[in-house]
């Protein structure tokens, strides 16, 4: 790993103590947090603005998977600016995430939301003392995933974990949410194991275009781990669910290319065969998921965790790349171009 010391670096290599501090907070919310089942709703949504979007959406999908509860997510700008596009009749659950709890965006789809009587608001964001924080029906708050750099990391996978909890716990999995503490260690040793791999591979200059890939609830991861790409290095890169892929985007596969798949175990034969098509096209790969993957280079979890939960996982490496690309460049991670910590309307 480069020995360039930033806050970036620090944050994501810090994430497993993070993820330590988050669980048991929201082991002692789990009574509380159970009320809130999605059977009593007739839908859940869950928003937020950038990097908490692409949570949203991860977070859906794992929620209507687990529960079997209708779950979709939205921008907060569409829930602001386009609520008739969003809402369907009945009471709604809203499940709002925001790092910093001051974004704008989020702010006014909550109150919006509060104001016409739609249902019950659960917030999660990292800092106790900023406008979201106070806003929820039940107000979750992980202070452990608290940040100085703009990109955000460690947040995204703490306020992350806190979202797979809520569909353990609405799923009355208690099996699951108790595995959830074996995360941090795995989360240790795949930063271990595999940071100079990401580092080989951030600083390589024969790339000049990034894929991610991921279905399911890891479709949201990638499209994260991409943005995460284009913040800190200002790199190409785009992330689609894994057999799209197939359907134009692949025309853009060259020698310079990473195809980077978050691998699932339930799918891994048509998702390795998209992986081949990159391959056989000229392209390289990198897989991320529980097992080791023919071909290419591979990231292997060993968790032994349920897959409903262990995606988490994912997201260590894939921001390490990003970081080493960054710095390979003489970029500052800390600081992206054009970016600011947080979006604030007037």
């Amino acid at each position: 790993m480069t020995t360039i010391d930033t806050y970036t670096q620090q944050e994501i290599l810090s994430q497993p103590e993070a993820w330590v501090a988050a669980l048991e907070i929201l082991q002692d919310q789990r009574v509380g947090l159970q009320f809130f089942n999605p059977d009593r709703y007739a839908q859940v949504l869950f928003t937020g603005c950038g990097s908490t979007y692409y949570l949203a959406l991860s977070a859906a999908a794992l929620t209507q998977a687990l529960t079997g509860q209708p779950g979709r997510a939205f921008p907060a700008s569409e829930l602001w600016l386009s609520s008739q596009t969003c809402y369907t009749a009945g009471r709604t659950l809203l499940v709002a995430v925001s790092r910093s709890g001051e974004t704008t965006e989020t702010l006014r789809a909550c109150q919006a939301f509060l104001a016409e009587g739609r249902g019950d608001l659960i917030t999660l964001c990292c800092y106790p003392d900023l406008p979201l924080a106070k806003m929820g029906t039940f107000n979750l708050v992980l202070p452990s995933g608290q940040e100085q750099s703009v990109a955000q990391t460690r947040a995204f996978s703490s306020l992350f974990l806190g979202t797979v909890a809520l569909a353990c716990l609405w799923s009355h999995r208690d099996d699951l949410f108790d595995s959830l503490s074996r995360l941090p260690e795995a989360g240790r040793r795949i930063l271990e194991g595999y940071a100079s791999l990401a580092a080989e591979l951030g600083a390589d200059e024969g790339l000049d275009r990034f894929y991610f890939l991921g279905s399911g609830p890891r479709f949201g991861l990638a499209c994260e781990l991409s943005l995460k790409m284009k913040e800190m290095s200002l790199s190409h890169s785009e992330p689609f669910h894994f057999l799209e892929f197939r359907h134009g985007p692949k025309s853009m596969v060259t020698s310079r290319t990473l195809a980077v798949g978050l691998r699932s175990s339930a799918n891994a034969g048509p998702e390795s065969a998209v992986l081949k098509d990159v391959t056989a096209l000229g392209g390289r790969i990198l897989t991320m998921g529980e097992e080791s993957a023919d071909g290419g280079r591979a990231v292997a979890f060993r968790s032994g965790l349920d897959e409903a939960v262990r995606d988490v996982l994912y997201l260590p490496v894939g921001q390490l790349i990003a970081l080493e690309r960054s710095l390979s460049k003489g970029l500052n991670p800390d600081r992206p171009t054009n970016l600011d910590t947080v979006v604030l309307l007037s």
